[in-house]
């Protein structure tokens, strides 16, 4: 008896597809009306009406794809010329040399593993609470999943050191302007107050991230068959991530190409949070950086343009999961049910105590979170109505606003709804199924903790 495959990433973004253009003929269809401010669009309180419906049918389901490639095409492009670039970068040999250095050093030193790890980590979680990254850390998957297989982890270990990293630091974000920045905004609060409580947050939330993930690393590092993708990583093609390749010496021209990678990757940070860099100045910085590492190493014309199509050739899937994902939001849009579902979850908080509300607040911004994954949209769609609702319940608006970052950062890591989760799963070529099975434990703990970190705002002292 063959064992049934669990659906690729298309497949289920298909299906939700589908049970979405049900829900358009199922859940009456409700407005907000939405004013600007400071040149977005945001919600009305008390404004939701309904109106006249507008059920989605076959031939939404059949253009929804083509609109989330309209939508998401900036992104899709990105991944496409970064692809490129590391196409280049691995044709000069660079970073599998530098692997090779790595993977040399901590044979000598066990104990830097684990510190590689942490500290990599640690500055992803930094990179996610203060300039918010998200789309970027796609970039990054190209490297630390080599670097984790080489260190002789697997490649879910390799993706939590960027993308999960990065996500437990959005989730407790400081300063991140596309949540924290727009929601304390439309909450009427100073811009970036409260930081003192959210740095506890950011803390608790890295850590834990931290702590499972070098239990999961030491685990499989003993036993590698205990990995969920023990057998895909194992069928990885060796011209990919191959230790063990006849050529690799770290030459000069290696050593610079590899700089050269360090610097942009340095400059994106700066960039990201000095001059408001976002995916047209990233994927700049990239494409100069393939041209001018093919310069060092002398590579042909010829042989650039063929590594460049082959990187981005690899990029393919991604490209298709994001656009397809972006779809998912339009049917929700056309069909008119996000607003309906927004003012039934809001009515249910009326009698409620404070703590039982801020902690509803919470599971409200994580349910409408698989809908609205963009942290920018949710805001807009949501602070104009909870910063009022809080008022309301007693409860300060800047605890209204912990409720969101938490509730959005959170689940945006596993929900397959957010483009940017199924790009990442997609390029390390990880099945959906298996990154919810190994990441849900880490997930169940992070509710616990939100629910516990959500009552002393509330009961001991007045966060504002």
């Amino acid at each position: 008896m063959t064992k049934k495959k669990f659906p690729d990433a298309i497949t289920i973004i298909l299906g939700i597809m589908v049970v979405f253009i049900l829900f358009t003929w199922i859940i009456p269809a409700g407005e907000y009306q939405y004013k600007q401010y400071n040149g977005r669009e945001i919600v009305i309180p008390g404004s939701y009406e309904r109106v006249e419906p507008n059920p989605q049918g076959i031939f939404a389901l059949l253009t929804a794809p083509i609109k989330g490639f309209m939508s998401a095409a900036q992104i899709i492009g990105f991944c496409f010329l970064v692809g490129g670039a590391f196409g280049i970068l691995n044709r000069t040999g660079a970073i599998d040399a530098g692997l090779n250095n790595v993977i040399n050093y901590s044979r000598n030193h066990q104990q830097s593993k684990k510190w590689i790890i942490v500290l990599l980590m640690i500055a992803f979680s930094l990179c996610g609470a203060t300039f918010g990254m998200s789309e970027s850390v796609l970039v990054f998957i190209m490297i630390t999943v080599p670097l984790a297989l080489a260190l002789g982890y697997d490649s879910i270990v390799g993706i939590s050191i960027s993308f999960l990293a990065a996500g437990a630091g959005f989730a407790g974000a400081l300063t991140n302007p596309f949540t924290i920045g727009i929601a304390q905004g439309i909450a009427e609060i100073p811009l970036f107050s409260g930081w003192e409580y959210r740095v506890l947050i950011w803390f608790v939330l890295t850590a834990t991230a931290i702590i499972f993930v070098l239990i999961y690393a030491r685990r499989i590092e003993k036993t590698p068959s205990l990995s969920p993708v023990y057998e895909i990583d194992k069928a990885r093609s060796k011209e990919e991530y191959s230790a063990n390749n006849s050529d690799m010496k770290f030459t000069f021209k290696r050593k610079v190409v590899l700089m050269l990678l360090l610097l942009s990757l340095v400059v994106i940070v700066i960039g990201s949070n000095k001059w408001s860099w976002y995916i047209n100045e990233i994927s700049a910085l990239f494409i100069a950086l393939g041209i001018f590492s093919a310069i060092i190493y002398r590579l042909k014309t010829s042989e650039t343009v063929r590594s460049f199509l082959k990187g981005a050739k690899d990029m393919v899937m991604a490209g298709i999961v994001i656009g397809l994902a972006k779809g998912l939001l339009i049917i929700a849009t056309d069909g008119k049910i996000i607003g309906t579902m927004l003012n039934y979850l809001v009515s249910l908080t009326e009698n409620m105590s404070t703590v039982v509300s801020v902690h509803f607040m919470f599971a409200f911004q994580a349910v409408l979170n698989f809908f609205v994954p963009s942290g920018s949209g949710q805001a807009a769609l949501t602070m104009p109505i909870m910063a009022p609702l809080s008022d309301l319940l007693g409860i300060s608006r800047q605890t209204a606003v912990l409720c969101f970052q938490m509730g959005d950062g959170i689940f945006n890591m596993i929900i397959p709804t957010s483009g940017v989760t199924m790009g990442v799963l997609s390029i390390a070529k990880i099945p959906y199924n298996k990154w919810v099975r190994w990441l849900l434990p880490l997930v169940l703990i992070y509710i616990v903790l939100v629910l516990l970190l959500l009552i002393p705002p509330v009961l001991f002292f007045n966060y504002k």
